[in-house]
């Protein structure tokens, strides 16, 4: 019987001690057989280095020495498991509590098809764990908008099918080795956001398919890191990274209908920050 792939987990943290550990705890439930963790630390100061350290003595810890934020931590982890001899890279943010056999699922999915190149999970809101954050991810060329399927929707299971997807979220995302050793890895350009998206486009462009796996989920207690939700630091710097996106990738004939809509979704991020404060 073939051997399992080896799939190392790259968990970063940023001052977030307890979601860190409680994300360690669940990964210790995995049912996958061959697996190591890697955990980043940007820099903390909250002491999860230190626990970290003493309550999980398999994972190995890198800290770092200034926050290199999103791109640029898991780019150490990722450097670091392709040069202990990784066959697959998981990234999984650390705000995030994991289904036992989420990782099985990836795999099997993944390996089905050897043009396969990333593939991703379910993703529920850890604070409302019926109801979707993640079930597919769109990118839509004429809107400048790169959106999740399914969000803020009741899982009825009508999202319960495998498919190809344009974008996978960088909450947790599966990659083959000889993906990033063709496209490289994510782009430290990006301040924050829409790393994750940049990764997904130069995948497919280069010929690899994305798929969205619903048997395999997790669930994500949502912006932690950035201030919340609806924060005024997460909507701007998404919406900066958008325009990122749509500068490097989109066509110019995109261009005709662009401007218009990212208007519309700066009004509407101003009307929901204002909601909620």
């Amino acid at each position: 019987m073939k051997e399992s792939p080896n799939v190392f987990i790259i968990v970063l943290t940023w001052n977030g001690k307890q979601d860190t550990l409680d994300c360690l705890d669940s990964l210790q439930h995995l049912t996958y057989p061959n697996f190591k963790i890697i955990v980043v630390d940007n820099a903390s100061v909250d002491g999860a280095a230190e626990i970290i350290q003493q309550r999980f003595r398999s994972v190995e810890l890198i800290v770092n020495n200034s926050n290199l934020r999103f791109a640029g931590g898991n780019n150490i982890g990722i450097k670091r498991a392709l040069a202990e001899g990784a066959e697959y890279v998981l990234l999984l943010n650390n705000d995030t509590i994991i289904e036992k056999d989420f990782l099985s699922n990836l795999i099997e999915a993944s390996e089905s098809d050897d043009s396969i190149g990333m593939v991703g999970p379910k993703i529920y809101y850890h604070n409302d764990p019926n109801h979707i954050w993640y079930a597919g991810g769109k990118i839509e060329w004429w809107k400048g908008w790169v959106s999740h399927v399914g969000v803020h929707e009741r899982d009825k299971g009508q999202y319960d099918s495998i498919r190809k997807t344009d974008y996978i979220s960088g909450c947790c995302i599966l990659v083959k080795r000889k993906v990033i050793q063709k496209i490289g890895v994510l782009d430290e350009r990006f301040y924050i956001y829409g790393e994750d998206a940049d990764w997904c486009i130069r995948a497919s462009r280069s010929g690899f398919k994305l798929l969205y796996v619903p048997s395999a989920k997790i669930w994500h207690k949502l912006s932690v890191s950035a201030g919340g939700h609806f924060s005024w630091f997460k909507n701007w710097n998404k919406f900066k990274s958008q325009v990122r996106l749509m500068i490097r990738y989109a066509r110019l004939y995109h261009w005709l209908s662009i401007p218009f809509f990212m208007i519309f979704k700066i009004i509407q991020s101003f009307v929901r920050v204002k909601k909620v404060q």
